[in-house]
């Protein structure tokens, strides 16, 4: 028996992109034969909307009443116009008390703001979330400036053995205040409290097309999908993920990423 969702939510890196950043048009096919069938397709990622752009154009959400979760759930945005559903923003004390802590670490902070990346000091990370995202990194004259004037997320990236530490400290500091992970081995993020991308799509999934979590599957491979794979009612991790959400997910794909994992998966279960 297939399965039924109402939606289909991914990740895009590590997730519904290949290695090489670009999605196969197996892939595109099967997600353009699952909006015929009247499911919404989503995009959910901790880029920004100019990041997610030319992925949502390659796959049609770009022209259907659809939905781009961005900044790991910290801002909603309608596929088609790109308006603004809901936004969450750090509150400013949090935020500047972190760059501090990190700066005092000699580590350095990215603020994604559509097209740019905003940066507190151009490191080898900054160069590599340049080829990654596509955004050009820009150091402003004043980051805390930056931060009053609000930001969703604050990105800190360094080695794992600089960030693995920083992220226990930062648990502990910022318990009950923000909502910490690490989103790839060399990404730590802070995010406003209770948002992630799970709380996205319950948001569009119960509030705006009145859906229950059982009509919910969701597509995601690293820690800043956990929030999604656990309020998903139909979860699947990739095989390429990490052991976490494989143990969350109620399903499993057979195939990883580079191997069109989400379109095997969807011939066998969905279409």
């Amino acid at each position: 028996m297939k399965l039924q969702p109402g939606i289909i939510a991914m990740d895009l890196d590590d997730t519904l992109l290949r290695h090489d950043l670009t999605i196969s048009d197996r892939t595109v096919a099967d997600l353009k034969i699952a909006m015929e069938k009247g499911i919404t397709v989503i995009l959910a990622s901790g880029r920004s909307p100019g990041a997610m752009r030319q992925y949502a154009e390659r796959i049609g959400i770009d022209r259907a009443n659809s939905f781009m979760v961005c900044n790991n759930g910290a801002e909603i945005i309608a596929s088609d116009t790109e308006k603004t559903v809901l936004e969450h923003f750090l509150p400013e004390d949090i935020a500047i008390e972190a760059f501090r802590l990190v700066k005092d670490a000699g580590l350095s902070c990215h603020i994604y703001e559509d097209d740019i990346i905003h940066v507190s000091k151009e490191t080898e990370f900054s160069d590599r979330d340049w080829k990654l995202s596509g955004l050009k990194p820009v150091v402003p004259a004043d980051y805390e400036e930056l931060l009053r004037r609000g930001a969703y997320k604050l990105v800190i990236p360094g080695d794992p053995e600089y960030i693995v530490p920083v992220e226990a400290e930062f648990k502990v500091i910022f318990e009950n205040r923000a909502t910490i992970f690490v989103s790839k081995p060399y990404f730590l993020e802070l995010l406003p409290l209770n948002c992630g991308k799970g709380e996205a799509l319950k948001h569009i999934a119960e509030n705006i097309l009145g859906l229950e979590r059982d009509r919910v599957m969701a597509f995601g491979d690293s820690m800043n999908d956990e929030s999604m794979i656990k309020y998903a009612g139909q979860s699947v991790a990739m095989c390429n993920g990490r052991k976490e959400i494989l143990d969350l997910a109620a399903y499993c794909t057979r195939r990883s990423n580079d191997d069109d994992g989400i379109a095997d998966f969807l011939e066998e279960f969905v279409l």
